[in-house]
């Protein structure tokens, strides 16, 4: 049997058990698929209004596209096993495109680590948006190189269905291999942008055009997030104030405590301060010389890990976020990631423990939860860590001043 049959047996293995896994465990993994996704596609269906576009939402507008696709499967055994269908396909065609005729061996060993990442993270990565982006990002980083165009567009398309895979695009454009590129990723993005906008313009929903942004702004710490590890502790710990609760405005748990709002204020100036560092550091790589196969993954890696460690939010499904960046640098430079990946695959079991298996003992906080938590961010803040001193340690390639001029011209 070849290599590339074994890999599909597989990749159908892994999708079905992780599908049914969500049915299974405890604390409604697929929770957010029939009682979000399905009423919000519904609704847009009987023409009583449309997210995004009659009232504020908390994704961007292209968000609702899946959900309403996702009622095409429907029919078959319901919105919810729909849902996992259309995100397997979509998956398929991005493992189709990776895997190829199974070859290649870093291409090869970037499937194992996609298929793994997906088993060891279970169904939350499967019954989740974010999880639909990542076929999309994973397409486009393959294509970058050959085809920026079209690589540009499938990124914004991603963006604009969740926000995440604008650090993509920003490390693609810092990492281009030149002028033209650069025009291209621009030029896609903004084309895809720009048809977005309009339409939404078109169906009266100028005024929640980016909605999204306010509604994210808006938001407290979330339960999961690293900067909540000292409040959950504090809950755990039964200090004064401290404690867990629900959001109903944003269908989510956080934490509150000693000078939260103080906390909750400083987060969105940090993950600027943290994106904008990180792409300093990525532009004066891409001047000294850096190649895009050196520089792209590393890049992308930190500024989507700045995304998740910086941030108020810290869902659970985010670890899916890591998988373009860590396939890329398995294709591109195998021996190089396969320590990285092997770190992101432990932080994905991690994942997977605290939510859905521990999360009782996330809310009503537990000993043994509280820390599998903790072990999960701290895994991240170190792999994040760890990219920064990789993208600061990047060998700068000798050559001429006049290639040196040239280059700091084109950046």
């Amino acid at each position: 049997m070849s290599r590339r049959a074994v890999l599909w047996i597989a990749f159908a293995v892994v999708h079905a058990g992780v599908a049914w896994l969500g049915f299974l465990m405890p604390n409604e993994p697929m929770g957010d698929v029939y009682r979000v996704y399905e009423p919000w596609s519904q609704q847009a269906l009987d023409g009583r209004g449309i997210v995004g576009i009659t009232e504020a939402w908390v994704y961007p507008q292209l968000a609702l596209v899946p959900m309403v696709l996702a009622h095409a499967f429907a029919p078959l055994a319901g919105y919810t096993v729909g849902w996992a269908m259309l995100v397997t396909l979509m998956d398929a065609v991005a493992f189709a495109m990776l895997v190829g005729r199974g070859l290649s061996t870093p291409r090869v060993t970037a499937a194992w680590f996609w298929l793994t990442f997906i088993a060891l993270l279970g169904p939350v990565g499967l019954y989740r948006l974010d999880g639909l982006t990542v076929p999309l990002v994973v397409i486009a980083c393959l294509w970058l190189v050959g085809r920026p165009w079209v690589a540009s567009m499938l990124l914004a398309v991603a963006t604009w269905i969740k926000v995440w895979p604008a650090a993509v695009i920003a490390a693609a454009l810092i990492a281009a291999r030149g002028r033209r590129d650069r025009l291209a990723i621009v030029g896609g993005a903004a084309v895809v942008s720009a048809l977005t906008l309009g339409a939404v313009v078109a169906a009266g929903g100028a005024a929640h055009a980016f909605g999204f942004v306010g509604e994210q702004a808006s938001r407290g710490l979330q339960v999961e997030a690293p900067i909540a590890g000292p409040y959950l502790w504090g809950a755990l710990l039964r200090l004064p104030g401290f404690s867990v609760y629900y959001s109903r405005e944003l269908l989510t748990f956080q934490v509150t405590g000693t000078d939260i709002d103080v906390a909750i204020a400083a987060m969105t100036p940090a993950l600027v301060v943290a994106m904008t560092g990180i792409a300093v550091l990525g532009v004066i790589k891409a001047v000294r010389g850096v190649r895009f196969a050196s520089l792209f993954p590393a890049l992308s890696l930190a500024l989507v890990l700045g995304f998740i460690v910086v941030n108020k939010v810290g869902s659970p499904q985010y670890l899916v976020w890591l998988v373009p960046s860590l396939v890329i640098g398995l294709v591109v430079r195998r021996h190089d990631w396969i320590a990285p990946a092997a770190l992101a695959l432990g932080a994905a079991l991690l994942t997977q423990l605290v939510y859905p298996v521990l999360y009782a003992g996330v809310l009503t906080p537990e000993p043994v939860a509280v820390t599998v938590l903790t072990l999960r961010n701290l895994s991240l803040v170190a792999l994040f860590v760890w990219m920064l001193v990789r993208l600061a340690r990047l060998p700068v390639p000798v050559r001429t001043h006049a290639a040196a001029r040239a280059a700091v011209a084109s950046a």
